[in-house]
């Protein structure tokens, strides 16, 4: 999302710049997160400009698709993301500038694309789960000689060691 600065202070004299507009953020899903589909984001809000600092504040929105931390099946996460970002014209950028998190504009341009996927990695969800108990397509609960057991599963099954010892018991009954 590329805005000129000429545009923003043309339309910015009387009242704030507002823009809203659709983003394209799939480089997302190459980058080494968790992120397997991401739709272009809707991307709106206002600019202010106060001498040469211009201040963004937007919204993102949009679906990406994680996976299930316990099965790895797709899960839709919706997202709304407030943002705010600081942009300085000024020749004079130093660490006081860094320290605030005010950016470096360097030409005309300024592009906002980087600020949004940024935001948007930094609100993806440490883990998601699907709601589906047994979703199709996702990890398997059982294989060659192992099987998932929960503690809602739980059965009584006797070593086949001592099924001979179950069966002498069971002969004492039947005296009695």
């Amino acid at each position: 999302m590329k805005l000129t600065l000429s545009q923003i202070r043309k339309k910015a004299v009387n009242k704030p710049f507002e823009f809203d507009e659709m983003v394209d953020v799939s480089e997302l899903e190459t980058m080494n997160n968790d992120i397997r589909e991401i739709k272009p984001v809707r991307v709106h809000g206002k600019a202010d400009i106060q001498g040469d600092q211009f201040f963004f504040s937007f919204t993102i929105e949009g679906e990406m698709i994680l996976p299930c931390a316990r099965t790895l099946v797709d899960v839709p996460y919706p997202f709304k993301i407030q943002a705010n970002e600081i942009f300085s014209t000024s020749s004079y950028y130093g660490s006081d500038e860094v320290e605030h998190e005010i950016h470096p504009i360097d030409g005309e341009v300024l592009d906002l694309t980087p600020y949004i996927e940024e935001n948007i990695i930094l609100e993806i969800p440490f883990r998601v789960f699907t709601k589906e108990d047994n979703p199709e397509g996702g990890a398997p609960s059982q294989g060659n000689g192992w099987e998932l057991v929960s503690e809602v599963k739980e059965e009584k099954t006797i070593d086949p060691r001592l099924k001979k010892l179950e069966s002498l018991l069971e002969n004492k009954k039947e005296e009695k």
